[in-house]
């Protein structure tokens, strides 16, 4: 969802019957350039490209795979020069995340919003020799519209984290994955709430931490296993710009390294240091061989080397604005990002 811009209202009453926008923009951003781009999605016209998850291909990093969504249509598979490997066609898919589970394959999993009164997931396993997606059924994750979604492992149990609309956040342990004669199953471990619509979340594989975007308050953390939560970054429009989109996480070490969220509505994202979310520094993708990303919704980030073009990690944006073209995804160097990060300088903070 998108609010790119702050509506005042005017005063005068010759121009009472209108009304102007000014763009909020946050604290200055260091810039870098896509390395490449996707294939746009099917659907034109239209917000549909929404959310990417990175599979890596440990062994030949080169050839990973990006997973994202037509919320609109389904699934696509892309190769990390851009180019589509396969499409599934899904439905109302709005966001998307994977677990490599080793021999028992990879798997995919989408919120499904076609029912916007009861939500569910659709899970897939990923073929990585063929790029196709297989399907695995659905399961219900509770009353409300399916928004966000994010996967973690609790030991070998995979779960899943599925944000809805009305602020309701679940979290579900994956019983059985299903298979083409059988629906998977879940278990409810346990349920949150924030006050409004939360989308982006991602979860620290080291602890088993939850980060949870509520879209137009901040970013909230919720201890392993825990139902109340601490808001650990608020939108203030400096660091961080409604809408509060997409989350990813680059773990460092036994705490550190970095959250990275999307600054949507002034087309950045915001980088915080772990485990104290400290702001440390915002950056932007801007025109170059490829196009800018705006107007991000969804987010992927791994810090492993993916070959000659991604050897210290690869980010991945959606673009909101890919005109004449329909939306897609830009893809970055971490390390480039990095090194543009190394130069930021927190700016003055004005005098109260």
């Amino acid at each position: 969802m998108r609010y790119s811009f702050h509506t005042l209202a005017l005063a005068s009453p010759a121009i009472a019957a209108g009304c102007a926008t000014v763009p909020i923009m946050g604290d200055p951003a260091a810039q870098v350039t896509a390395i490449a781009e996707t294939r746009p999605v099917g659907t034109v016209k239209e917000d549909a490209a929404d959310d990417p998850a990175i599979w890596r291909n440990n062994a030949d990093p080169a050839a990973s795979l990006i997973v994202a969504t037509d919320k609109k249509a389904g699934l696509y598979v892309y190769d990390l020069e851009g180019q589509q490997k396969s499409f599934a066609a899904g439905g109302l898919l709005n966001n998307v995340d994977l677990l490599d589970l080793g021999q028992a394959g990879v798997l995919v999993a989408a919120s499904d919003r076609a029912d916007p009164l009861n939500s569910k997931v659709a899970l897939y396993r990923l073929d990585p020799t063929t790029a196709q997606l297989i399907s695995l059924g659905r399961f219900d994750t509770g009353p409300g519209e399916a928004y966000g979604l994010c996967l973690y492992l609790q030991g070998d149990n995979p779960h899943v984290v599925a944000p809805i609309k009305d602020g309701t956040i679940r979290d579900y342990a994956i019983t059985s994955f299903g298979s083409p004669n059988g629906a998977p199953n879940a278990r409810l471990d346990r349920e949150m709430k924030v006050a409004t619509q939360p989308e982006g979340c991602v979860v620290d594989p080291r602890n088993e931490t939850l980060y949870v975007g509520e879209e137009n308050a901040g970013i909230w953390r919720f201890a392993a296993g825990e139902t109340e939560g601490e808001l650990v970054a608020p939108i203030h429009n400096r660091q961080l710009v409604a809408d509060v989109e997409g989350l990813a996480i680059a773990p460092e070490g036994e705490d550190g390294g970095w959250l990275v969220a999307s600054s949507q509505g002034d087309n950045a994202y915001a980088r915080y240091r772990l485990p104290d979310m400290a702001p440390a520094g915002r950056f932007r993708i801007v025109s170059g061989a490829f196009g800018a990303a705006e107007e991000t919704d969804g987010i992927a980030l791994d810090t492993r080397s993916f070959g000659p073009n991604f050897p210290g990690g690869l980010f991945v944006a959606q673009d909101g604005k890919n005109a004449p073209a329909a939306q897609n995804f830009k893809l970055a160097s971490w390390q480039e990002i990095q090194k543009a990060l190394d130069s930021w300088t927190p700016p003055t903070q004005p005098t109260p």
